[in-house]
């Protein structure tokens, strides 16, 4: 018989790869699937069955539902994108409230290397020439504190 934890690491690697490719399909094309965030938001479910920790989970639903109707209010404004707004949600399903400053962190610091990147003109940008703003992928910023946060072993389990 498989032990739980070996599995649970089997869910969290193939989470990684997932965000991997959703990253680098932002950066090549600045769109991210739905199908990906739909599968990544999946296997938490299923990473959070195997820790034996179901009774976290409308904490961490709380959590991403909260982050979401702030997120929509940001893309009302035209702040963030579409794909931001998943991604966003679906990370901080992971995370929960226990692990959400940790990848807040993070996330900081990954943003701030792409912005620079992207300063340098290390990092694929767009102008939007209406107003004069850089669009940059998000999502790889997302992935890295994500994946920061699974190594850092900061999440439900």
């Amino acid at each position: 018989m498989i032990d739980n934890s070996f599995l649970s690491y089997v869910v969290l690697a193939l989470t990684a790869s997932i965000l991997f490719y959703a990253a680098f399909a932002d950066l090549r094309d600045f769109k991210i699937r739905n199908e990906l965030v739909i599968i990544v938001g999946l296997l938490f479910f299923v990473y959070a069955g195997l820790a034996g920790q179901w009774t976290r989970i409308p904490w961490n639903i709380g959590l991403a539902s909260l982050v979401l109707a702030v997120l929509l209010l940001f893309y009302s404004w035209g702040h963030v994108g579409g794909g931001d707004v998943k991604m966003l949600t679906v990370a901080f399903l992971w995370t929960g409230i226990d692990c959400a400053f940790a990848f807040s962190l993070l996330l900081l610091v990954f943003a701030m290397l792409h912005l620079g990147a992207a300063k340098f003109g290390l990092a694929k940008v767009v102008r939007l020439e209406s107003e004069g703003r850089m669009r940059i992928p998000f999502a790889p910023s997302i992935a890295a504190a994500l994946m920061g946060v699974f190594v850092l072993g900061c999440v439900i389990g």
